[in-house]
């Protein structure tokens, strides 16, 4: 896999623009969700027909590199 993150997607017309898979209605959100509730990767992927391995890692690249983002607040003028 070169790049995980390139089947990330971001569209406003697609699930509010959420972070999806491959231009999917598949959130990152709903795999990282699966697999925290104890789903294997087997079972995420048989839920979820279109999906491929590579496609759950990529969700968690996404949200493991997510997650090391500070949001810092804005300054007003």
């Amino acid at each position: 896999m070169a790049d995980p993150l390139a089947r990330i997607t971001h569209d406003p017309n697609v699930m509010g623009g959420k972070p999806c898979i491959r231009g999917m209605r598949i959130t990152v959100g709903t795999i990282v969700g699966l697999l925290a509730a104890g789903r294997s990767i087997e079972e995420v992927c048989k839920a979820y027909e279109l999906l491929e391995r590579d496609d759950v890692f990529a969700a968690l690249s996404f949200a493991a590199w997510r997650s090391q983002e500070v949001d810092l607040p804005l300054r007003a003028s």
